[in-house]
């Protein structure tokens, strides 16, 4: 069997992969586009016998080095079809490439919708379980709370069925994936008749939020999220209800177009070299949207596929924890007191001297808690209701902003002090390995499964070693990362390479010692063929 011309039809190697956000680039030596599950089983089956290890990507919405590779990079866009539609259960079977957009398209023609989105609907259905996606509502939970059931490929070439009752250990380990288990096929998801919201912001003083933080602020409506203003010390307010009045748009106003977009960019960017004119941005961009005063804003009513959505504006370092709601007052206090300069009241162990942060922190909700079975590696508290606060960081032109190593080591710091857990998909960089072993319990499980179904580490990478695997771990086929560099136009550049790799007639010891800088290895080649769909 030649790997070249197997592939040759559905891949290429002159692929460029980098993050949305152009934080990473990596150079796959293969970027690989199956168009049916039999041309992925083959996929898997070469991987194995060329000593390849597979990374699964979507849209790249992370700005993670978690989906860098110089191996192979499988993309599932052309598995993207509705399979099956029961209109009396409203539950819905899909292939796992489909992207979220899409799916709410063909949703509304069969008079349906997903329960909840995130900020964002550019993922694929796979990526977005598979990286614990949420919402902000109290009366929902992460993404995975609406499967049902999976199906997912094997490192041995074998689909395997899974669900609550089904190979529950594998549904759990899967839930949650992290891409780390094998390839997810297909989806079975459930779905809400098709809906709209009516949707209210408006500007309010800190101390409003925080009075009302225990009172109604996140129950009374569906959806709700906020964006606090860490130097005006306001926030903007967003609620959303579900509602049959008829859809109107929000008012417009220059700022809000294209005009405002790259007037904002520029601004963003000569903050760069000036950060002490970040808190005078900040006011001048509220005031312009908000007209100088508290309670302004502006409504709409829409479809609840678009109205859930934001625009998410610049390439940006996204830092989103996870900590108890009730926690959440204490959580904005100390920082808030950290970024306006009294220390003493944020106790913080790090200096907030001539450091200025731009972007608001967004602050969101969610509860999983009465959710069985959960995720093994779900981030959400299990006792009661979530809050996700997201330090974000624009990078202007691509350029990454000078706070960020000491605003984030002060933000993680304080997020593990109140017992909070790092969203997987973000840019966490003080989280150690024994980090997550006390954050979290069944971490031990998900490994377990982990190991049994990929034993070699066919879909393991540097990201996955550093955070979540066992030091004495031996696997094969994990690639470690060997270098990075500066990228022209900014980010960083990933190389890596797969511990037991061997040349094949895709490409020569010589091509790869180009491409990545580094001594090729080998290994013996083994084959252990199977593509039947079993029960493990």
């Amino acid at each position: 069997m030649d790997p070249e011309s197997e592939l040759a039809d559905f891949s290429t190697t002159t692929h460029q992969h980098h993050t949305w956000a152009r934080t990473f680039f990596s150079y796959p030596e293969r970027y690989i586009q199956p168009r049916t599950t039999e041309e992925l089983a083959k996929v898997i089956k070469l991987a194995r016998r060329c000593r390849r290890r597979i990374v699964v990507v979507g849209c790249g919405h992370s700005p993670s080095d978690l989906t860098c590779t110089s191996s192979w990079l499988v993309n599932l866009d052309h598995l993207e079809q509705i399979l099956d539609i029961n209109k009396s259960t409203k539950m819905v079977v899909m292939q796992a490439g489909i992207r979220l957009r899409d799916l709410g398209i063909k949703l509304k023609e069969h008079g349906l919708a997903m329960p909840n989105l995130g900020s964002i609907d550019h993922q694929s259905i796979a990526g977005a379980i598979g990286t614990a996606t949420h919402g902000s509502s109290t009366k929902h939970g992460i993404l995975s709370q609406s499967v049902k059931a999976l199906k997912i490929m094997l490192a041995n070439g074998r689909t395997v069925s899974c669900s609550a009752e089904q190979n529950p250990d594998l549904f759990r380990a899967a839930l949650v994936s992290l891409g780390a288990l094998g390839i997810i096929t297909e989806v079975t998801f459930q779905t809400v008749p098709a809906f709209d919201i009516e949707w209210r912001q408006s500007l309010h003083p800190l101390e409003d939020i925080i009075t009302d933080w225990d009172r109604d602020l996140w129950t009374q409506t569906e959806f709700t999220r906020v964006w606090w203003l860490p130097y005006m010390k306001r926030c903007i307010k967003w609620r959303a209800e579900k509602t049959t009045k008829p859809r109107h748009a929000p008012q417009g106003n220059w700022w809000g177009g294209r005009i405002g977009f790259h007037t904002y960019h520029i601004l963003l960017y000569c903050a760069q070299w000036v950060p002490s004119i970040i808190p005078y941005l900040e006011k001048f961009v509220i005031n312009v949207q908000y007209a100088f005063k508290d309670g302004a804003g502006s409504a709409a009513v829409e479809e609840g596929r678009t109205g859930l959505l934001m625009n998410c504006l610049y390439s940006q370092f996204v830092n989103e924890w996870a900590i108890p709601l009730s926690r959440g007052p204490e959580a904005i206090n100390r920082l808030s007191s950290w970024l306006n300069g009294d220390e003493q009241a944020a106790n913080i162990p790090f200096s907030s001297k001539n450091l200025y942060v731009h972007a608001p922190i967004e602050v969101r909700v969610c509860d999983t808690s009465s959710t069985q079975p959960r995720p093994y590696l779900d981030n959400t508290m299990p006792d009661g209701p979530t809050l996700y606060l997201n330090a974000t960081l624009y990078r202007p032109y691509n350029r990454d902003p000078p706070c960020r190593e000491r605003y984030y080591e002060a933000f993680e710091y304080l997020m593990k002090e109140l017992g909070g857990r790092p969203h997987w998909a973000k840019n966490f960089s003080t989280v150690t390995r024994e980090d997550m072993r006390n954050m979290y319990p069944e971490l031990g499980e998900w490994l377990r499964i982990r190991n049994e179904v990929d034993p070699e580490g066919m879909f393991v990478g540097d990201w996955h070693r550093r955070l979540l695997l066992d030091e004495e771990m031996n696997l094969q086929l994990e690639e470690r990362k060997v270098k990075t560099k500066a990228a022209w136009g900014g980010g960083v550049e990933w190389f890596g390479r797969v511990k037991g790799w061997q040349m094949s007639p895709l490409g020569s010891e010589e091509s790869f010692e180009m491409m990545h800088g580094v001594e090729a290895e080998k290994s013996v080649v083994f084959d252990q063929d199977a593509n039947e769909e079993d029960e493990l």
